[in-house]
Formats: structure tokens, sequence, C-alpha cells
């Protein structure tokens, strides 16, 4: 567990610099070609022109990336103090590109105004603003710079150093090439933006600058590894991965998306040593024959790779042969372990699954492996939302899409059920963001949609769009009265469910939890729980947020607590000035305890009733528990 969060943790270090870089690569990708270009011994020799790269490499790109930072921590206030910040360390260590610099004093500037943001929200004078907002801003870039000046700039620029002196040394000593040995796995593990952002892209633009080119540009991004295992595969694979692996191949050399053949070292593990020799192969083949590039090439494709090669027939050719013989290295060493290793179909499509895990997000290629076309199923008869529990908000969800379904006079069952329940015949499933990777883990042959809020997501008509295509409205012009007509709950029903008594107006809270716990205990009250269920109604949001848009939230317990459940019922928290729900202003907040199905019905109610922001704003300015019962009675 611990060997875990630390690899979680670096990963998210690691995402956080690609996050400062990645959105800047244009910037260094335009300084690399105008020193290619222009200076003495580009292309097109220039002096005048040629002025420009040192005030690029040395200003530019240390700002952009400061206020890229300072923005990611603070939106736009946040960028402006990062880049005043980041001002203090490029003129404190002139000698060096201040990258390291300006990823500290970046973020940092951002946190600085995020924390006074926070500690004078609330208390400032109508009027007063604008002049607080400037000033604020102003005062403490301008601090920070003073503190980059004197301290940070020149620490980083000894630190700097040290890395520089070291990678050098690993040179010197022809040490280089074992650096693989790190960089292949950490790129598998989603470890490497963390090496390549953090330490090899500045050291690589020191040395750039200073000799013109540096080796440390390809240590991550030479595609030879990754082309070798994909070419071997294409020969001597099984399967769905020998089908996949050509076009795979394509997009990882041209395209530069290394991520595509991760996978298939997944499925073979044997094979992290075919890219470990293969890079090494290639380090070994750029040391000796003196490559590099002037700038990051990002993504790693030979075509990025050849834009920033500097204008030298010896490079180029230098480059070319460290690609090609880690290529070819990895194809003899991974075409060995599929030939040798035990006979088996490969499961790509499970290995691109482990590789989403890893990386703790979706892929943005891992639908490149998947059986699933990514198209609808010709017909459809059953649609499943799915939530941790069941019992809230894929009920509401499921209330509005059976709704527009019978609109739309489509035959089409509309059901919700937990994520641990999913029924096989399932054809659609419909989950919130977070909760959708353990869906498709469930029921990975089903067409998955993924949604941010149940009650008024777009992804709904885009979902009626797409099934109401002319073929099922000839088939069927009318609902299945057993699917889509929910039977009718009388007043007494609904009043045992909701009682005016479980209705409290004008509520304040200073927090989501305190919020919560306040409904809980509501249905502690009322005897329709459990003490232990308050805990994990708690747990259950921390899970994934219990906001469910349009101004509502309904917190209730996990799929766990449903033993705490004694009988279903209701309690709704009025709070007309809101109160956050992890960024969401919450207005109305309904606290659900379900047993054996039995609060559907007004559940459903709600859904409907709270899709329109109208009645919103009649729940929140209505004066009495008889008032909110009534609006929605009357909504069902």
């Amino acid at each position: 567990m611990a060997q875990s969060n630390i690899k979680v943790a670096v990963q998210k270090f690691g995402n956080f610099l690609s996050s400062m870089v990645m959105p800047n690569i244009s910037a260094f990708i335009a300084w690399g070609l105008i020193t290619a270009l222009f200076i003495p011994t580009g292309f097109f020799p220039n002096e005048s022109l040629a002025k420009m790269v040192g005030p690029m490499v040395s200003y530019l790109l240390p700002l952009l990336i400061g206020y890229t930072g300072g923005k990611l921590v603070h939106d736009q206030r946040g960028g402006v103090v990062g880049a005043i910040a980041t001002m203090g360390v490029i003129v404190g260590a002139p000698d060096v590109p201040m990258f390291l610099g300006a990823m500290i004093m970046g973020p940092f500037g951002g946190w600085v105004i995020k924390k006074f943001d926070q500690s004078v929200e609330g208390k400032i004078k109508a009027g007063f603003e604008m002049l607080v907002n400037n000033f604020s801003a102003g005062i403490l870039g301008g601090l920070l710079a003073i503190l980059s000046f004197l301290a940070i700039g020149p620490a980083v620029n000894v630190f700097t150093g040290w890395l520089v002196a070291g990678v050098d040394w690993l040179v010197s000593t022809g040490l280089l090439p074992l650096t693989s040995i790190i960089i292949e796995p950490a790129k598998i593990l989603f470890l490497n933006n963390a090496i390549n952002h953090g330490v090899l892209s500045p050291i690589g633009v020191e040395q750039a600058k200073s000799a013109g080119k540096s080796l440390l540009f390809l240590l991550e991004a030479n595609p030879g590894p990754g082309i070798g295992v994909l070419l071997a595969y294409c020969i001597f694979g099984k399967g769905t991965a020998k089908r996949t692996a050509p076009g795979a191949a394509i997009i990882q050399f041209f395209g530069g998306i290394h991520e595509i053949y991760f996978p298939y070292i997944l499925m073979r593990p044997m094979l992290f040593l075919a890219v470990i020799l293969g890079g090494m192969s290639g380090v070994f083949t750029l040391v000796l024959l003196g490559g590099g590039l002037l700038a990051p090439a990002s993504p790693g494709s030979i075509l990025a790779i050849m834009a920033v090669t500097p204008h030298h027939a010896g490079t180029y050719i230098a480059n070319l042969a460290g690609v090609l013989v880690a290529g070819i290295v990895s194809f003899v060493i991974s075409s060995f372990i599929l030939k040798t290793g035990k006979e088996q179909e490969e499961d790509i499509e499970e290995a691109a699954r482990k590789m989403q895990e890893m990386k703790g997000k979706k892929s943005s290629v891992s639908n490149v492996f998947s059986a699933d076309t990514g198209t609808m199923p010709e017909k459809v008869n059953k649609i499943v939302f799915a939530c941790d529990a069941g019992m809230g908000s894929s009920a509401m969800g499921a209330s509005l899409l059976r709704k527009k379904v019978k609109e739309a006079g489509l035959n089409i069952s509309v059901t919700n059920t937990a994520i641990s329940n999913l029924p096989a015949d399932a054809q659609i499933v419909i989950t919130q963001e977070e909760l959708t990777p353990r869906a498709q883990n469930k029921l990975p042959n089903a067409y998955h949609i993924s949604v941010d809020n149940f009650l008024s997501s777009p992804e709904y008509d885009k979902l009626m769009n797409q099934l109401k295509n002319p073929e099922t409205a000839e088939l069927q012009e009318i609902v299945d009265d057993a699917e889509a007509n929910v039977p009718e709950a009388d007043n007494q029903a609904d009043d045992a469910l909701l009682l005016e008594k479980n209705i409290f107006l004008n509520q304040s809270f200073a927090t989501k939890e305190e919020a919560i716990r306040f409904a809980g205990r509501a249905l502690v009250n009322a005897g329709y729980v459990k003490e232990s269920y308050i805990d994990a109604m708690i747990e259950r949001d921390e899970m994934t947020s219990t906001y469910m848009g349009n101004d509502v939230a309904i917190p209730h317990g996990t799929e766990d607590a449903k033993k705490d459940v004694l009988n279903s019922g209701f309690t709704v928290l009025q709070v007309p000035n809101g109160v956050d729900f992890d960024g969401q202003k919450v207005r109305l907040i309904f606290g659900i305890a379900g047993k054996d199905g039995t609060h559907l019905e007004i559940l459903s109610g709600i859904a409907v009733t709270c899709s329109d922001m109208a009645n919103i704003e009649k729940l929140v300015e209505a004066k009495s528990a008889r008032e909110i019962i009534d609006i929605l009675n009357d909504k069902k």
C-alpha cells in the first residue's frame, strides 16, 4: 500500500510538472526552429534574427512556465503572480535558463495569492474589490520576486550546476546509457513526467543553450524501443494484439504517442527487458556519434525529432542511428520473447485496462484496443444507470431518462442498480465520470457513457438523438407500459416517506460535511436509519460527490450501509444561501434512505421536479414544509 501511494504521488507530481510544460511546448518548438534556422551554424544564418534566441530561452519560456504553473493553482490571478515571482529567479540567475525556478515560483506564487484571497473573502467592503485585488497581487508578486531574486534564483542556479555536473560525469564515464534502466520502466508506469519535465528538460535546455544541442532530449523521447516491440507483435503476436499492432506502430512512430505500446508490454512483462536494452543501445549510439536535439521533441515522433535536430548532417545521422539501433535491439529481443514464450491469446483489452488503472485516469489511446468500436449497439433494449449504492443518484438519472425514452416513443428498458450488481445483459451503462472505470471493469462489453451531472447532462440528449433513428422509430411507436410506466404511488405512501417534520427551511451550513451530518441526523431521529448510517453518508460523498447539478445534492449511504436502513424515507434541507459541495453551490439537499426500492417513486418525482431550474427556485423560496411537498407532488 505504501509503495502504491508513493507511485500515485510521483504520478501526480509528474502530471503537475507536465501540465506546466506541455501547454507551452509550441513555444519550445518555436525557439528550437528559430535557433536551427538563424544561428551562425543554422540553415539560414541571420545575425539580426538570431538575437531572438537568447531572450526567448532566458525570459519567454520560463515566464510561460511560471504563468502556467500559477494559473493551475489559482486561475488568472495565480498566473500573474506566478509570472511576477518567476521574473525574480530569472534576473537572480541570469546565466542559467530558469526552468526549475519557474516550476517552483510559478505554483508557489499562485498558492500565495490563493491563500490571501481565501483569507479576505467576504471581508472587503463594496466598491473596494478591484483596488484590493490589484494591489494585493502587485504587492505579493513584488515580494515574491524579491525573494526569488535574493534566494531562490541563486539556490536553483547551484542545484542546476550539480545536476549538469552529474550528467557530464555520466557522459564522461560512459554510464549515460544506464539511465534507460530507470527511464524505460518509468514511462510504462507513468512516472516519466517527473523525470522528464523535472530533470531532463531543464538541464537539456541549459546544455542546448551552451553547446547547441542536448542528448537529454532524446533519453525519453526516442521512439526506437517502442517501435521494436510493436513490430515484433506484428510478426510474432497472437490474436487481437497482432491485429492491432500495425496501427499502433504507426501512431507511436509517426504520431509520437508512446503510451500506445504500454499495454503490449504489460501483457508480457518480460518485454520490459526489450525496451530497457533497446533504450540503452540507442543512448550508447547517440553518445558515440554525438546526437542531440535543439529543444524537447514533443510528442516523441520521428517527425518532431527531425524538426528539432541541429542543422548538421552528422547530427541527423547520429539521431537516426540512435532510433534505428534502439528499434532493432528492441525488435530482436521482443521477437525472441514472443516466440519462446508460452503460447497464448494476448488479451490487449485487459492490458489496456491495466494501463489505465496504473495511469490513474482515462487514457487517450485505450479505445484503440477495445473490441467495442465506440458506436451504439445496433438495437438497444436495456439501459442501466449505475452508482455506488444503486439507490440514489442512479435512480434519479434513470427516472429522467425513462421520461425522455417514453416521450420519444422508444421501447427501451431504463433501470438503475449498484455497479457491483450490473446485469450481464445491460447494453448501455451510464455512470458518473469517477465511477466509469469501475463499471467498465465490471461490464467491459457494454457501451459506457460518463456524465458529470445526473440531473441535466447534455449526454442524455445526445443519447436520445442516437437512439431515435428511422429504424427504431418505425419498429416502435409507443412505449411498453410494463417498462416505461412506473406505477403512481398514492399520497399516503408519499406522506410516509416525506413528512413535514423532516423538511427544514432556511438552513445554513459552513461545510458540506456539516450539512450531510444534519441530514443524516434527521433520518436517524425520524427512525429511518441507524446511527452508523451517518458516517456511511460521509463516506459515500467522499467516494463520489453526491452533488447532482441544478443546485441539488442527494447525500445517501454506501452500498454496505443498506443494512443500516430501517425504513425508506427522505429529509429535505432548504439552504437559500447555499453550501459548497466541492466547488458547486447547493441550495437543496435531499437526504435519502432507501429500502427494498420503496423510495424510488418519490425519488423519481424529485428528479423530474429538480431537472427544471424554475422548480428549484420555487423550492428554495418556499415558506412552508407543506408547500415543498405540494411542489414535489404536483410534478410527479
